[in-house]
């Protein structure tokens, strides 16, 4: 009992850490859309997002066993940190339009760096949250639907957050690029092409 109680505390400990970051980069793209569109956006992200966490889930025994994974994933986020980086960085550009017609990218643009952004750190997700729950499928399944109501309701939140507060945006591709890096430098220590000080270890735990 116990020890499904301290399982539990670690899955809601990764689920917020995880789905912040997955609500922090959907609401990111979405700032840069129209109401409209900024709200199919978020809903194409959230739809993603459980779709993806459903798919890696079942094969995440498997997938555990390709650190490439997590390499790969890592150099998606910074791609679309970079991406996102150039949007807030150019002065010509609209940040959070009222009208589609001022909106910087296509939808489907938008879209297709809400699905990268959310088949990598779904990955991530699932993986914390399999490799907490151990043997409980239960806790892994309510961990997994957890995460999917954090990114729904945290989404939105940063979407609208960021068309007023800018610096907020700054702060979310920080942490996207933090855990990137983490991915990256995780992947390379399991294939053992790098080591690391013990004590820094679990910082690469993602």
């Amino acid at each position: 009992m116990l020890e499904q109680f301290v399982i539990s505390i670690q899955i809601i400990i990764i689920d917020i850490v995880m789905a912040a970051d997955n609500a922090i980069i959907i609401g990111l793209i979405a700032s840069g859309f129209a109401k409209q569109n900024r709200k199919r956006i978020i809903a194409w992200g959230v739809a993603a997002a459980f779709i993806f966490r459903v798919i890696f889930a079942f094969g995440a025994t498997y997938i555990l066993e390709f650190a490439w994974l997590k390499i790969l994933g890592g150099l998606l986020l910074l791609w679309i940190v970079n991406n996102l980086r150039t949007d807030f960085l150019e002065n010509k550009k609209i940040r959070s339009p009222d009208l589609k017609s001022k909106e910087n990218l296509s939808f489907s643009q938008g879209v297709y760096r809400v699905l990268v952004a959310d088949m990598t750190l779904s990955l991530d997700n699932v993986l914390g949250v399999v490799g907490a729950a151990k043997d409980y499928y239960y806790l892994m399944i309510g961990g997994l639907l957890l995460s999917v109501l954090l990114v729904a309701t945290l989404a939105s939140y940063f979407a609208n957050y960021i068309k007023d507060h800018k610096w907020l945006a700054y702060v979310g591709l920080f942490v996207i690029m933090i855990v990137a890096l983490q991915l990256i430098i995780g992947g390379l220590i399991n294939l053992e092409i790098l080591s690391i000080n013990e004590k820094f270890e679990f910082l690469f735990n993602i």
